[in-house]
């Protein structure tokens, strides 16, 4: 008699599509493409504020996203009884805002008014501001919070038993949860791992000029303090336009459907991939690329933003401080160094 050993059920949605798949791309660079890569964070840092008794069905949750951060929350806040309200911006596009509050999330949008840190900042205001309405709201702080890079410990395992030892990481840096939590986790038995983060100008974390940001999904206008800036060995900027020709490559040479922060990455990992052939490579992909039909991947989009998709075929400029980066794929050796220590030297000079 034979026995059938049927496949377990995954208890819910949260749990089937919070890990990502780790695909083989070429002889040495490995994906971790995650459907929806910000659901692990925030299904993580519900799971300890619940055990640590600050939150109970019912309370109310309160964070600052206009992106999949903001989507991974609605999804556990439905499943588990959460009323949620997320304070976003103009980057919150029609069908995101429409499954938001399919899934019951109250949606303000603010605008910036010359705020410090600007729209981040005017978004953390309006969040400071709903905390002392709600005073028994939780505020998640995906900035900020050390369970937003603490949640990516189970994805290190799943590489280390995947992929084995890995010899650099590339990936976008946003809050710093995934690249900063992935690079602690895998440093624990390979601390040479080379640590690559991918910016776009425009973003502030890495000492660039505030400014218009079309390329979203990565940087920031604010110093998230989960941006452990000692950790990086490299860090890129890249332009959208560069960025969304990567996109579509991905797309069209490996059947990646991703979006345009995996798209970044790629663009950085598979250059470092092909100039260290001896190495093994892993890049973070973020989220997929559904999203983004009616824009990235839509050629009359394209056309009214004035952007052009095209390769950057020389490889990105090496500088030596962020201000020197051109209005092209740039690269720093950050050497690990704090930020004070790369940005700071100039002033004065």
């Amino acid at each position: 008699m034979t026995t059938t050993t049927l496949p377990k059920a995954h208890s819910s949605i949260v749990e089937a599509t919070e890990l990502p798949r780790i695909i083989k791309v070429t002889d040495n660079l490995y994906a971790a493409a995650f459907s929806l890569m910000k659901l692990l964070p925030a299904r993580y840092i519900l799971d300890r504020a619940e055990a640590a008794g600050l939150i109970s069905p019912g309370t109310r949750i309160i964070e600052t996203s206009s992106g999949t951060f903001a989507l991974g929350l609605a999804m556990v806040c439905r499943l588990r009884g959460y009323p949620l309200t997320i304070v976003g911006d103009s980057a919150i596009d029609r069908d995101l805002r429409t499954r938001l509050e399919m899934l019951g999330t109250t949606v303000e949008i603010v605008e910036h008014t010359g705020q410090a840190g600007g729209i981040q900042g005017a978004r953390l205001a309006r969040v400071a501001e709903l905390r002392r309405q709600y005073p028994d709201a939780f505020v998640p702080g995906q900035y900020d919070n050390p369970d937003n890079p603490g949640a990516y410990g189970v994805v290190a395992d799943l590489i280390g038993d995947t992929v084995g030892a890995v010899d650099c990481l590339v990936g976008p840096v946003g809050s710093g949860g995934s690249t900063g939590g992935l690079a602690a986790a895998l440093r624990q038995t390979g601390p040479a791992l080379h640590l690559v983060g991918v910016d776009t100008r425009g973003s502030i974390i890495f000492g660039s000029p505030d400014g218009p940001r079309m390329l979203r999904g990565l940087g920031s206008s604010i110093h998230p303090g989960n941006v452990k800036h000692a950790a990086y060995d490299e860090v890129h900027w890249v332009t959208a336009p560069e960025a969304f020709h990567a996109t579509h490559e991905l797309y069209r040479a490996h059947g990646l459907f991703m979006g345009p922060t995996s798209g970044a990455s790629f663009q950085v990992a598979s250059w470092w991939a092909a100039q260290n052939p001896d190495s093994t490579v892993v890049m973070v992909l973020p989220d997929e690329g559904y999203r983004y039909q009616s824009t990235v991947y839509n050629d009359s989009w394209l056309r009214e933003q004035g952007i052009a998709p095209a390769p950057a075929v020389d490889g990105p400029v090496t500088v030596e401080h962020p201000l020197d980066a051109p209005a092209a794929w740039s690269r720093l050796l950050w050497a690990r160094r704090g930020f004070d220590d790369v940005v700071l030297p100039v002033v004065g000079s």
